[in-house]
């Protein structure tokens, strides 16, 4: 019995020394994963359409008027937000901004119903409350904000 409590000791000790670890991995990964849709939008890039057809979209489909300022703002959020959540570089700031973000697209996406697979606001929630997090605990250890002294 004895060599599985310590069996069990040596794991629990092994994940409380990579604990460290999870915070980062939170940010970082929110950053990469919303970047390359502000790529899309912004540049084209990963099958995206661009500012100026993303902008008609927004207008035209989304009711987001002007489209064009809609998209710019989506775009820069996602890909320069996301830059900085990577980088934990004002952290607070850039996850407020994507808060926010996510916030107008569960707006959009409400009518859809939930899951994302028929485009509901499931992803934009998962997101938004991601950003909520972020901005709570702001760039913390492995950060840009850490290294500098910064606030955020």
């Amino acid at each position: 019995m004895s060599t599985n409590n310590s069996a069990l000791a040596g794991i629990g000790r092994s994940l409380d020394n990579l604990a460290p670890l999870a915070w980062p991995i939170v940010r970082i990964t929110t950053g990469l994963l919303l970047m390359p849709h502000g790529a899309q939008k912004l540049f084209g890039w990963f099958g995206g359409h661009g500012l100026e057809a993303t902008g008609q979209f927004f207008a035209g489909s989304l009711g987001l008027e002007p489209g064009i300022v809609f998209a710019f703002l989506a775009g820069f959020v996602e890909f320069f937000g996301g830059l900085a959540l990577v980088l934990g570089l004002l952290t607070r700031p850039a996850a407020l901004g994507v808060a926010v973000l996510m916030g107008v697209a569960m707006t959009v996406h409400i009518p859809n119903g939930f899951f994302w697979s028929a485009g509901g606001y499931e992803y934009p929630l998962m997101w938004g409350l991601l950003a909520v997090a972020i901005f709570l605990r702001g760039g913390a250890e492995a950060s840009l904000d850490r290294k500098f002294g910064l606030p955020f």
